[in-house]
Order: C-alpha cells, then sequence, then structure tokens
C-alpha cells in the first residue's frame, strides 16, 4: 500500500512539471509572437493616432489635446491596457516610447485644420518617468523635430502617468527642471487612483494635476469625492497649478465642477477621441460654446 502512495506521488510531481513546462512554453510561445507584433508595429507606423480635446470649464475654449496611441485590435492583446502593460515588460520601452512621441506630434501637425493652424493648442503627450530619466533620450531631438513642425516646447506637456512608480524624486525633480528651462510643462496623470499622490505633488510640481475618473464619476452626488477634490482644488491655487477633470460623462458631473471652480476638463461630456481634430464643446445649462484658448 506504501508504495502505491509513494508511485502515486512521484507521479503527481511528474505531472505537474510537466504542465510547468507545457504552460512556460506557452508564455514564452505567446511572448515572441507580441514582440514581433510591437516591433512591426513601430517599423510600419501602424498605431492609431487619437486625439481628445481639455477645455478651459470657465471660459469653455479649448486649451489643447490628449494624444491617445492605440494598437490595431488582434487576438494577441484582448486590450489597451494589456498591450501596454506588455510594453512595459520589454526592453523596448524607450524605443516605443520615442516612438509615440514622434508619431503624435507628427499627426496632430498634420490633422491640424488649417483655420486653427495659428493657435498656440497644447499637446499632451503621455510619457513614462523613466525615459525623461534615461541618459539615452537627448531633449535635443525633441527640440529639433518641434522645430521642424513648428510647433513651440511651450505647447507640449509631458503627461506622467502615477501608474509608473517615480522612485528617486530628487533626480527626477532635477530632471524636469531641464526640461521645463527649454519650454516644456508636466501634468501629472491619474491623481486620486490611489497611488502616490502627495510626494508626487510635493516634488515634481506639476503645472497640471489630472484627477482621475474615479474621483469623478458621479461626484455631483458623492460628498466623499466633493471633499477631497475641493481639497486638492485648494491646494492648486495655493501652489500656482491648474486642474484637469478627467473622464466626465455627465452633464450634472460637468456643471458641479463648474461650480466649485475646476479649471479644465476632459470626457466624453466635452468630446471623445478622434482621429481628426475637434474642439471641444461644452453645454452648461441653456448655453453652448465652442473655441480655442
Amino acid at each position: 500500500m506504501e508504495s502505491v502512495v509513494r508511485q502515486s506521488i512521484k507521479n503527481n510531481n511528474v505531472f505537474s512539471y510537466l504542465k510547468h513546462l507545457y504552460e512556460q512554453h506557452q508564455n514564452n510561445t505567446l511572448f515572441i509572437k507580441r514582440l514581433k507584433i510591437l516591433k512591426q508595429i513601430i517599423q510600419e507606423n501602424s498605431l492609431h493616432t487619437y486625439f481628445q480635446p481639455i477645455v478651459d470649464i470657465q471660459s469653455m475654449q479649448t486649451l489643447g489635446f490628449e494624444a491617445l496611441n492605440r494598437p490595431e485590435p488582434s487576438q494577441l492583446f484582448s486590450n489597451v491596457d494589456q498591450f501596454y502593460e506588455f510594453v512595459g515588460q520589454t526592453d523596448c520601452v524607450f524605443l516605443f516610447e520615442c516612438f509615440c512621441r514622434n508619431l503624435s506630434l507628427q499627426r496632430f501637425k498634420e490633422r491640424l485644420p488649417e483655420d486653427l493652424i495659428n493657435r498656440d493648442f497644447l499637446v499632451f503627450l503621455n510619457i513614462h518617468p523613466n525615459v525623461l530619466l534615461d541618459k539615452k533620450y537627448h531633449s535635443g531631438e525633441t527640440l529639433q523635430l518641434l522645430k521642424e513642425l513648428g510647433i513651440k516646447p511651450q505647447q507640449v506637456v509631458f503627461e506622467l502617468t502615477e501608474r509608473s512608480a517615480v522612485v528617486d524624486f530628487i533626480e527626477f525633480e532635477r530632471v524636469l527642471s531641464h526640461y521645463r528651462s527649454q519650454g516644456y510643462r508636466i501634468a501629472v496623470d491619474d491623481m486620486g487612483s490611489g497611488y502616490n499622490s502627495l510626494k508626487t505633488l510635493i516634488y515634481l510640481k506639476p503645472e497640471f494635476i489630472k484627477l482621475d475618473r474615479s474621483l469623478i464619476q458621479f461626484i455631483d452626488q458623492n460628498s466623499e469625492q466633493q471633499q477631497l477634490v475641493t481639497l486638492l482644488v485648494g491646494y492648486a491655487e495655493q501652489v500656482e497649478t491648474k486642474i484637469i477633470a478627467e473622464g466626465i460623462e455627465r452633464q450634472e458631473e460637468l456643471e458641479y465642477l463648474h461650480k466649485i471652480g475646476i479649471h479644465y476638463a476632459q470626457g466624453y461630456a466635452i468630446g471623445k477621441p478622434a482621429k481628426e481634430i475637434h474642439l471641444g464643446e461644452i453645454r452648461m445649462g441653456d448655453h453652448e460654446d465652442r473655441g480655442s484658448h
């Protein structure tokens, strides 16, 4: 009986080991396929670029646009978040980020309607903090591209997501000072989503704070969200930074944010991401306006 038990345990161990090898092989195969697609995207410029307007809630004028790059839907990536999560697991992060930056700026210039070509709209570019810290990242290359496109550095806002953790805040503060001296501005994304928000604000001193949609959705009905956003508005006024509320989908949210003095707004209620560049639109009560900042 004891030998039967031992043999059963041995067989189970062998089965578990073979199963582990099979799963590892499957994961490696999937990784290689995804990496091939990623490199193909970079080589062929096969990302879709969308622009979503950001509007001044008080003046109802369009401040600028966030550039959003999305891959073609495929069986290898179930959604956009999975795609960007994979990029972060590869050694192509730096290459891909520079590719996205250049693509966004080029397409912004190409797609800006002729009647808006002379307006100094801001362009918000999502960027991984580690790319700015990377010594391979030469800001002079970006300046040269901007010069060729006729875009001023003062129009470019590097949007840093809080999900990309900053470890050495003092060094990062020094690096950001270098970029600011050239005219670039900084926005911190996903504020209020549960990451290192306060430390990020204190050290990075961003020109723009983007409030996460979790703070904005149904804020007109939630007193806890209202209290937290009000505190952030007060802080922003003290340090002379501007707040952008993201994810606004309801008129009631927009009207509440207008009432408490939020500076800028972004969301489906104002303008959906689109390949063509369109000004944002705000309706406040019976009032409707379109324009540019």
